[in-house]
């Protein structure tokens, strides 16, 4: 399997994982944090959330047959970079806390870079 295919399949899960179980299937404590941190109340709070978890399942599967797009993977690297500015501004606490954006974002944004460097490879070929 290259290299391009398994930042596909990461990238892809990626998204999948984090939409379908910390926000549609059951709503994580810090999934609940990070929304109601905003100012909402519990009802907008919790629709946030589940619209989130069903806005990363689609992007993830998007992103999963398009992966060869490159504003598609542009979109990706842009978006994971606001979801980190996201949670530095309004619970910088979580930066350093296991398993935190900064070692889930990060990796991913550079395995987005694989997949942005395979649509270089191919548009000049």
């Amino acid at each position: 399997m290259s290299s391009v295919q398994i930042a596909r399949f990461i990238v892809s899960f990626s998204w999948l994982y984090h939409g379908i179980f910390p926000k549609l299937i059951h709503v994580a404590p810090l999934e609940k944090l990070m929304t109601s941190s905003i100012g909402f109340s519990e009802d907008i709070s919790y629709f946030i959330t589940k619209s989130a978890g069903v806005g990363e399942v689609l992007f993830g599967v998007v992103l999963f047959i398009f992966y060869y797009y490159k504003p598609l993977i542009i979109l990706n690297i842009i978006g994971l970079g606001f979801l980190l500015m996201f949670v530095a501004v309004l619970q910088p606490q979580l930066l350093v806390e296991a398993f935190n954006p900064v070692t889930t974002n990060i990796p991913i944004i550079g395995l987005s870079f694989v997949l942005l460097s395979n649509t270089k490879q191919s548009s000049s070929a």
